[in-house]
This record gives C-alpha cells, sequence and structure tokens, in this order.
C-alpha cells in the first residue's frame, strides 16, 4: 500500500490506495491502453499493456482501438502517439519529461540547415520534436534506420539527423556518406571505456552489448550492436550466460524476466552517478502514472496542421519497415 497525495484532489490527501488496483480499474474506465518504453521504471513496465522500444511503441499507436493512450515514456514519443491518433486523448504521466537528443536539434535551426543543403533526402531519428518532424523526409528508429537507408538511391545524398554516433554507425554499416547534425544523447555519451574494460577484466565471458548511440569507441569494443529490442533478443537467442549492457539501465528488467539464469551488468557511467539512468525517462512514477490517469492531464496537444504535416515521414518510415 502506497500513501498518494494528490494536489489537483484534496480528498485523496493521505488515503492508502493499492496504486496497480487503482490503475487497472482506471484502465478500464477510460478505454485506455498504457504504453511503456524499454527505459521506464520497472514498476511501470509491469503495468503496461505493451512494452517496446520507438518503433514497436509506434505501431502500437497506430493501431491501437483505444480511446485514451497513455504513454509513460518522454515528450517526443507522446508526440508521436498522438500525431499518429489526432483525435483520441494523449496523456503523458509528467509532461516535463524530454529529452537531450531532441532538445539538441531545435526546429528554427533544422530548418536553416536544411535549406543550405536543398538537395538532400532529410533522415531524420524519432528523437525529436514534432516540428522536426514536420521538417523532415523520412522518420527512423534504430531498429529500422539502416533498412531506410538501404532504400533510399545511392545517387542522393542524405542528412541525418539529429544523432551523431547513431548517424556515423550508420555511415559505417551502409558505406553511404551522409552530412550528419552533430546532436547526441546524454546517457549514450556518459558510458566510460575504463570502466568498461575493466569489467571485461573481471567478468572474461561476458558480452558487451551496446547501443548505437554509444559513442565509437564503445561500439568499437562492443560484440553486439543494436537498437534496445535488438539487444534484448540477441540475450535471449545467444547461448552467452553474462552480459555487459550499454544503454539505459531500464532495459535490464526485461532481459531479466526473459532469462532469469542470466547475469545483465549495466555498463558503467564515466562519473560517480547513476548517469546511465536517463533523467527523463525516470521523471514518470507509478504515482504519476495514477495521476495523469485519474485527471486525464497532462494531455498531449498538438496543432492540426502540424500533425499533418508530421504524419508524412512517420508514414513513410512505417511503409518502409
Amino acid at each position: 500500500m502506497i500513501d498518494v497525495l494528490s494536489h489537483t484532489d484534496p480528498k485523496l490527501h493521505a488515503l492508502q490506495l493499492d496504486l496497480k488496483e487503482e490503475i487497472l480499474h482506471l484502465k478500464k474506465e477510460l478505454n485506455a491502453v498504457i504504453l511503456a518504453h524499454y527505459y521506464q521504471e520497472s514498476e511501470i513496465q509491469d503495468l503496461a499493456d505493451f512494452v517496446g522500444d520507438s518503433l514497436d511503441l509506434s505501431r502500437r499507436a497506430a493501431s491501437t482501438n483505444a480511446d485514451v493512450i497513455v504513454f509513460a515514456g518522454v515528450h517526443f514519443m507522446a508526440e508521436t502517439a498522438k500525431i499518429l491518433n489526432p483525435l483520441k486523448q494523449v496523456l503523458l504521466p509528467d509532461i516535463e519529461a524530454g529529452c537531450s537528443l531532441a532538445d539538441s536539434c531545435p526546429a528554427a535551426q533544422f530548418k536553416a540547415f536544411r535549406q543550405l543543403h536543398p538537395d538532400h533526402i532529410s533522415i531524420t531519428y524519432i528523437n525529436c520534436s514534432a516540428e522536426v518532424k514536420a521538417l523532415s523526409d523520412i522518420i527512423c528508429t534504430s531498429s529500422n534506420a539502416e533498412k531506410i537507408i538501404n532504400q533510399i538511391p545511392v545517387e542522393r545524398p542524405i542528412l541525418f539527423s539529429p544523432d551523431r554516433n547513431l548517424g556515423a554507425y550508420l555511415q559505417k554499416k551502409t558505406n553511404r556518406d551522409m552530412l550528419l547534425w552533430n546532436g547526441s544523447c546524454i546517457v549514450h555519451e556518459t558510458f566510460s571505456e575504463r570502466k568498461i574494460i575493466g569489467l571485461q577484466i573481471e567478468h572474461p565471458e561476458a558480452k558487451l552489448i551496446a547501443h548505437p548511440e554509444c559513442e565509437e569507441p564503445i561500439l568499437r569494443r562492443a560484440d553486439f550492436v543494436g537498437s534496445t529490442s535488438a539487444l534484448l533478443k540477441y540475450t535471449q537467442s545467444s547461448p552467452e550466460k553474462e552480459f555487459i549492457v550499454a544503454t539505459e539501465v531500464g532495459i535490464l528488467h526485461q532481459m531479466q524476466k526473459a532469462c532469469p539464469n542470466k547475469i545483465f551488468i549495466p555498463a558503467p557511467p564515466d562519473e560517480n552517478c547513476a548517469c546511465n539512468e536517463c533523467p527523463h525517462m525516470k521523471r514518470n512514477t507509478v504515482e504519476k502514472l495514477y495521476s495523469c490517469m485519474k485527471n486525464r492531464q497532462p494531455e498531449i496537444i498538438l496543432d492540426a496542421l502540424l500533425m499533418k504535416r508530421a504524419l508524412t515521414p512517420i508514414h513513410r518510415m512505417l511503409e518502409m519497415s
């Protein structure tokens, strides 16, 4: 039993609630679906109807019959769900749950950059604002970016935004010369190569697996590089028993659930901090999940014309995936 204090409903002050029961009741009452990213805290993952990476959750959002979408993730993900479902209510437990990568690519600067390179096709990582999506030709995720790039004619120059590490990785994978936006993820840039080498010495049988948003020295050392869902699948199919995981630590919950007899070691950040946890993802809590469903706030509100413009490159992504 958890104490929940609500600043919007005084009747809830000091009441003890079984939040899981209350959330499930509200889900039924609202005809809601709860979508949660792999990087959410484990309690939220266990309450969600669907847990996945950006591509899988985009597909779930596009196909849902629910009246209300509760997106336990960050702002750009909830925006994507709203773009795909303009007539549905989309709720985000904490409206301040942003993204350092999306913040690194302001729409006005991105528009100016595109205007400098009008001959380039713009393939933009889904970790960006609705405004940047609307200025892009095709959206991608780390799961489908390589497949999408390989469908672009080789004579067509590509502008890849906003993650420079993912872009550089894809350049090597596809052998395409791409113009890269200089953005990055605060979590994936903090992993310490020196500390990872120490872990590999300590655990010589462990496989190092890494998300392509990590910096090149980490990717160079990795035994496997892939999207969040690809990392999860790799740990399930691999005969190995130990893994050092270089991505946001939230995915370890699903890895441990799928493979309880295997050992998963989070890659250490460069500083003595919890920097392998995304501070934006972790803004969402079970208490905030309950509150947003109870009060139907915070809600994602987007301009209708913006949603229409942003929908086109998202649809292209889904078609090309």
